[in-house]
C-alpha cells in the first residue's frame, strides 16, 4: 500500500463549460482545460471567459481546476505569453499545465505563484526525469503513456515528495506521447500545436515496388490469393515477422484501441498514484459525464472495500460509451497485437446519447434531445449521485414548448420535450425531483449493423486476451466474422434511387430519363412533377413510383 497520506483524484478532461460542468456533476475531484491557441486543442471551445467562469463553478463545487499552457512553442507563440499568464494568474487556477521548458521558464519568472504541472507531452518516462523537474520547481509531473505498471511503481517510491499524474482512460496515440510528426507530414496539421490531424486513423493499403524502382501492381484474384502473405520484419528483430492484415478496403493499421486502465485500476491506487487522467477534451458531454461517473464509483468502492473490489460492473458502464475497443496499453510492458484496431476505426457502442435534463420543474423533467427517438424506444435516466438509474419506454413525445404530442422527436434542431412525473409509476417523485438534476445523461439503446456487432464481439475477445482470460482462435474467428459482415455492408449499400440507366422510373423526372418525359402513361406524374420543388419524389400509396 503506498505511502501517500491522501486519495487518488479523478482529473476530467473539460473541452467546453458545458462538459466541464457535466465532468463536475458526476464526480471529478478535478478538471483540465485551455484556450484554442495555446492548449494543443486548436479545437476547444473554451473563451478566456469560460475559463474563468469555468474555475468559478468549480471550485465552488470543491473541484480543482488545471489550465493547459502545453504547446511545444515557436517564435510567434511567445508573444502571446505575457497576456496568457496575466490572465492566468487572476483567475487562479490550481495548476498550470507546461511542456516546453522555455515556456516552464518564462511562467516560473513571470507568475512564481502558479503550481506548474508538467504535461505528458514532455515525455517523462523515468524517476530521473522526474527528480528532474522538480528540482526546477514543478509540483506535479504527468507520465508519458509508454511507462509500464512496473516502471510506475519504481517511480512512486522513488519520488515520493511530488505528485504523479497518469493517465488511465482515454484515446491512444501510436506515437510517443504525443510527439507525432505524421500529422504535419500527411496534413500539414502540427501535432504538437494542438491541430493533429488523426493521421494515425485513416484507412491505408501497401503497395510494393520493385528494386529497379518501378511500381507494379499486383492483382489478388480468388485463384491467388491465398498464395500470398505479407510481413514486416524489423532491423532489431530479424526473424520476428509483423503480418500486414488488410483487405481489399484497405487497413487501419496505426490505429490503436481506446486505454482503459479499468481493470488494474486498483494498482494504482495501491501505489498511491495522486491523479488519474481520463483523455477526451474533444469527445461529447455524454463521455464526460459517463466516464467520470464510473471511475468515480469504481474508485470510491475500492477505498471503502479494497479486498472485494472487481472490475466487472465499471467495465458494463464504459461499455455504454462509444470507443474503439479498449486496451490496456502499456500496462504490461510493451503493446500486443490486440492493442490495435487494424479493420475500422469508428467508435462503437449499442448505447447512444439521448439528451440532457435541462430543467426540473415541479411535475416535470424538460428534456434536450440530442439523438431521434421513436416512439417504443426505452431511455434511460442516469442520475449524477446516485447509482440508481430510471427507465422508460416512450409512447408519445410532448413539445416543451407548444404542448403538441407526436411519434417522433428528431435533434437536428435540438428539441424539447417534456417528461410529466406520471409517467414514472415506479419511482418516487421526491426521487425524481432531488436526485435527477439539471444536465443529468439520458441514454437509449442503439440500433446496431450486424458489422458493428461483430465489431463489438471481437472487441470483448481482444480485451480478455490482455487479461489472459481470452482465446486467440476464437479471436480469429471472430475477426473473420467481422470481415465477412464488412464485406456484406458494402454489398448491400444501394442508393434508394437508380443511379445508371432505366430500371425503373425513380420519381425524379432526371433528364436522362426519355422514357419519363416522352410516354404517355407518365402524363399525370410529369403534370405532378412540374408543381413540385426540384428534386422532390413522386410517391404512390406511399411507395417510389416505379415503371412497369
Amino acid at each position: 500500500m503506498s505511502d501517500q497520506p491522501h486519495r487518488s483524484e479523478l482529473l476530467m478532461p473539460a473541452g467546453s463549460l458545458e462538459k466541464l460542468k457535466v465532468a463536475v456533476l458526476y464526480g471529478a475531484d478535478a478538471v483540465y482545460m485551455g484556450t484554442p491557441d495555446l492548449s494543443l486543442r486548436v479545437k476547444s471551445q473554451m473563451s478566456l471567459d469560460d475559463v474563468v467562469e469555468g474555475i468559478g463553478f468549480a471550485h465552488e463545487n470543491g473541484v480543482r481546476v488545471y489550465l493547459t499552457l502545453n504547446l511545444f512553442s515557436h517564435n510567434k507563440d511567445i508573444d502571446k505569453l505575457p497576456e496568457y499568464v496575466d490572465t492566468v494568474r487572476k483567475v487562479k487556477p490550481d495548476g498550470l499545465i507546461v511542456a516546453d521548458p522555455g515556456v516552464f521558464m518564462f511562467v516560473r519568472e513571470h507568475a512564481p505563484e502558479l503550481d506548474l504541472h508538467v504535461s505528458t507531452q514532455a515525455n517523462v518516462c523515468s524517476w530521473q526525469s522526474v527528480k528532474f523537474w522538480q528540482s526546477i520547481g514543478a509540483k506535479l509531473v504527468v507520465l508519458g503513456r509508454e511507462v509500464s505498471y512496473e516502471e510506475l511503481t519504481e517511480i512512486r517510491a522513488k519520488c515520493q515528495d511530488i505528485k504523479i499524474e497518469a493517465f488511465v482512460h482515454g484515446s491512444m496515440c501510436m506515437t510517443y506521447s504525443g510527439r507525432c510528426l505524421l500529422s504535419n507530414f500527411m496534413a500539414e496539421r502540427g501535432a504538437n500545436q494542438g491541430a493533429c490531424a488523426n493521421s494515425c486513423r485513416w484507412k491505408y493499403k501497401v503497395h510494393m515496388k520493385l528494386k529497379d524502382g518501378t511500381v507494379k501492381e499486383l492483382h489478388l484474384t480468388e485463384e491467388n490469393l491465398e498464395m500470398f502473405d505479407f510481413f514486416l520484419e524489423e532491423e532489431m528483430r530479424p526473424g520476428e515477422l509483423m503480418e500486414i492484415q488488410e483487405d481489399e478496403r484497405g487497413s487501419y493499421i496505426l490505429n490503436s484501441r481506446d486505454l482503459c486502465i479499468m481493470p488494474k485500476l486498483e494498482d494504482y491506487l495501491k501505489i498511491g498514484v495522486d491523479s488519474l487522467k481520463v483523455e477526451g477534451r474533444g469527445k461529447s458531454p455524454y463521455y464526460a459525464g459517463l466516464v467520470a461517473r464510473a471511475y468515480r464509483m469504481a474508485i470510491d468502492d475500492w477505498y471503502e472495500d479494497p479486498e472485494n473490489w472487481s472490475a466487472e460492473p465499471y467495465m458494463k458502464e464504459l461499455a455504454t460509451i462509444p470507443n474503439r475497443g479498449y486496451t490496456l496499453a502499456f500496462h504490461d510492458g510493451r503493446l500486443t497485437n490486440y492493442a490495435h484496431g487494424y479493420d475500422t476505426n469508428v467508435n462503437v457502442a449499442d448505447w447512444e446519447f439521448a439528451g440532457v435534463i435541462e430543467e426540473v420543474q415541479d411535475d416535470a423533467f424538460i428534456m434536450t434531445v440530442k439523438n431521434r427517438m421513436l416512439v417504443g424506444d426505452v431511455i434511460e435516466i442516469v442520475p449524477p449521485r446516485s447509482r440508481q438509474t430510471v427507465f422508460i419506454r416512450m409512447y408519445e413525445f410532448i413539445d416543451a414548448k407548444t404542448g403538441n404530442i407526436g411519434e417522433a422527436v428528431h435533434a437536428n434542431t435540438q428539441p424539447r420535450i417534456r417528461l410529466p412525473f406520471s409517467l414514472f409509476e415506479q419511482e418516487d417523485p421526491e426521487f425524481l425531483r432531488t436526485e435527477i438534476l439539471p444536465m443529468t445523461i439520458v441514454r437509449k439503446e442503439k440500433a446496431l449493423s450486424e458489422d458493428e456487432w461483430q465489431r463489438l464481439k471481437l472487441d470483448q475477445e481482444a480485451h480478455r486476451i490482455e487479461m489472459g482470460k481470452g482465446n486467440e482462435e476464437r479471436y480469429d474467428v471472430k475477426r473473420e466474422a467481422l470481415q465477412t459482415a464488412l464485406d456484406d455492408r458494402q454489398k448491400e449499400r444501394t442508393f434508394r434511387t437508380p443511379r445508371v440507366g432505366t430500371k425503373g422510373c425513380c420519381g425524379r423526372g432526371c433528364n436522362g430519363c426519355l422514357i419519363f418525359w416522352h410516354d404517355e402513361s407518365y402524363a399525370k406524374a410529369r403534370e405532378i412533377l412540374a408543381k413540385r420543388k426540384q428534386g422532390e419524389m413522386l410517391e404512390s400509396d406511399g411507395k417510389t413510383i416505379a415503371a412497369e
